[in-house]
């Protein structure tokens, strides 16, 4: 008898899980065959282009992606308004060489990083000191002292998840500039954020203090701050010429774009799925982050086109200015508290389109142990990670209201090829990793809008 009971008591459990792998196999299935994502993609790549935030191109990009979730049909679609800022490159980067006893005058492959001043017209001179980070600056203090200071810190090889070995690596990019002006530099040089040693600058954000003098600061090659680093070996007073034309303009009104598909047992429980619009402006923002936008799209998409009815209200989101200055998630999060509403997850695709591995996540343990627990549903797709810690910079002003915060996870080992780069282009997308990606943030939502965190 007590066995019958039993039996009896786990038959509703066998028949939920066999429904959900039936759906969340269905909803792979139609991703794979008939999936939108990558059609998209490529609209929004070669059709509009980089999207820096502020421009007339990030400008064309809200209203694509509204146009887009309007023509499938979501419930409801709008645009939430926030002010971005608007820094503009302004002409070409120079960075060159101008006294090298073996080499001459050479240019090396630059690029402004972003929100930085620029030199002016008639550039600047100076010779060159090398650090590898910033606590070597702060050893060294004065000598850097009218000279421009070049930081040569490396990716570090041997971290497998490249972005640790980008986290371990950035800060020198990230306040570098501020950090060298406080001792009197002129200028900073920057070796881009790559493991891999190719002629191609990698452009990002840096955040002056408010408190130290601005100075310009540019990126380059890899390939260049190897061929830097050994000339000042041979030659200690080498010269480098620098010209930039970086400026921030006034703020720009622009917008987080929001669809939504409203849930029929709990619409006041909201799962929100997205990526950032904006992009550098080089290259065509495809795997950062064109490719988390429309998974997020697709996931909701594939509700409409699967007949799929949300308990709990699912959200795609594109959010604005992600890139230099964070401000589309921090407003989309003010708002959130203000009207308030209750996230029980959101769910961010910002590291490219990659061949995805599992997903990261960050909140409580008992939320954590739920979202875990789904991993068996993924195996059959190859998805086989839930234990990484993460979420996403977009989703993270989000935290102190409490939902689960994720991250999709994808193979990292190529990203760095590509991130804030001429190179980031539409070909270098994968469609049946790109389509992966959608579907399983697709069967993500749909098992937190079947079972919900409680």
């Amino acid at each position: 008898m007590k066995k019958l009971m039993l039996f009896l008591f786990l038959i509703p459990g066998f028949a939920l899980a066999q429904t959900h792998e039936e759906n969340i196999k269905k909803i792979f299935d139609e991703e794979l065959r008939n999936g939108h994502t990558y059609s998209n993609l490529k609209y929004l790549c070669k059709e509009i282009g980089n999207r820096l935030s502020g421009s007339p191109e990030a400008a064309a990009a809200v209203e694509y992606t509204r146009q887009l979730m309007v023509s499938y049909g979501f419930d409801t679609v709008y645009l939430q308004p926030v002010m971005v800022p608007h820094w503009v490159r302004g002409g070409k980067d120079v960075v060159k060489i101008v006294n090298s006893e073996k080499l001459g005058s050479l240019e090396l492959k630059s690029l402004a990083l972003g929100n930085t001043i620029g030199t002016g017209p008639s550039g600047l001179v100076a010779e060159v000191i090398e650090v590898s980070g910033l606590e070597q600056l702060k050893q060294i203090g004065d000598q850097v002292k009218d000279k421009i200071v070049f930081f040569n810190g490396a990716m570090d090889p041997t971290q497998i998840n490249t972005f640790d070995a980008y986290s371990g690596a950035v800060p020198q990019r990230g306040s570098g500039a501020s950090e060298a002006a406080r001792y009197g530099a002129k200028a900073v040089l920057v070796r881009s954020m790559s493991n891999r040693i190719d002629d191609i600058p990698h452009t990002g954000n840096q955040r002056y203090n408010p408190d130290l003098p601005k100075i310009p600061a540019l990126a380059i090659s890899t390939q260049a701050a190897e061929l830097l680093s050994k000339s000042l070996k041979d030659q200690k007073n080498l010269r480098i010429y620098v010209e930039s034309h970086g400026e921030m303009l006034e703020n720009v009104l622009s917008y987080n774009v929001i669809g939504e598909i409203r849930g029929t047992e709990k619409p006041e429980e909201i799962i929100a799925v997205g990526g950032h619009l904006d992009s550098w402006d080089v290259g065509e923002g495809a795997h950062d982050d064109g490719s988390g936008c429309l998974q997020a799209v697709e996931v909701l998409r594939l509700y409409k086109k699967l007949g799929l009815k949300p308990k709990r209200t699912i959200r795609a989101v594109m959010w604005m200015n992600e890139e230099n200055g964070l401000r589309g998630g921090t407003e989309y999060a003010r708002v959130a508290k203000e009207k308030g509403e209750k996230h029980i997850a959101a769910i961010e695709s910002d590291s490219g389109g990659f061949l995805p591995i599992g997903f990261s996540s960050t909140g409580t343990d008992a939320q954590r142990t739920k979202f875990q627990s789904w991993k068996s549903y993924f195996l059959p797709y190859q998805l086989w990670n839930f234990e990484m810690d993460g979420g996403g910079a977009d989703i993270g002003p989000l935290k102190d209201q409490g939902p689960l915060l994720i991250g999709l996870e994808p193979d990292s080992q190529k990203y760095f090829n590509f991130h804030h780069t001429e190179a980031d282009v539409f070909e270098a997308v994968d469609q049946s990793e790109l389509e992966l990606g959608a579907a399983a943030m697709t069967a993500l939502v749909y098992l937190l809008e079947q079972e919900g965190m409680d």
